[in-house]
């Protein structure tokens, strides 16, 4: 799925901009801010934020939560290779679908909804994932609009952090035997 992500994600927003707006593909990558101050502010914002969502989480109000990305990631049984790779691929991948291509079209506030909506955090039946989705949306919302003042890039490293440090934070370690 990483892959997938990876490769296939941003190809739709590389072809309609380019065909709808003669915007290539170079200047969709937003090259121009691919710097450490643009970088280092998403990997900055994308780690303060996972650690308050994992604290969040960590509220008596989410026991019990079904289904949800905890168990998921641990059957996944993850090194922290595959976590950094599958946090790269989604976060390079959905910031140029998500802020590159639908918020070139669509107001920040309305994408946002939508990713979280995708992600399947809001919920008609299960109130805490929807909660959940509740914390998440001021996170994609500040990556909105971080997307217009400081770039793709501060996007990516956002979305790459975030992912990265819940995955970490939730994997199961590799047992090591001796």
């Amino acid at each position: 799925m990483g892959l997938v992500t990876l490769l296939v994600f941003p190809v739709p927003t590389f072809l309609t901009l380019y065909y709808a707006e003669g915007i290539s593909p170079m200047e969709v990558l937003d090259t121009d801010h691919l710097g450490i101050i643009e970088v280092g502010y998403g990997i900055e914002f994308g780690f303060v934020y996972a650690l308050l969502s994992i604290l969040l989480l960590k509220s008596r109000v989410f026991d019990g939560l079904p289904v949800n990305v905890e168990q998921v990631v641990r059957s996944m049984n993850l090194s922290v290779w595959d976590s950094l790779f599958l946090s790269f691929c989604a976060g390079f991948g959905e910031e140029i679908l998500f802020r590159s291509g639908f918020q070139h079209y669509f107001h920040p506030l309305l994408v946002s909804i939508i990713f979280i909506a995708i992600h399947g955090y809001f919920h008609p039946t299960n109130w805490k994932l929807s909660l959940y989705g509740i914390i998440l949306l001021p996170f994609i919302i500040l990556l909105s609009y971080g997307f217009i003042e400081f770039g793709l890039w501060f996007a990516i490293a956002a979305h790459f952090m975030y992912d990265f440090v819940i995955f970490m934070s939730i994997r199961e370690p590799k047992s090591t035997h001796s």
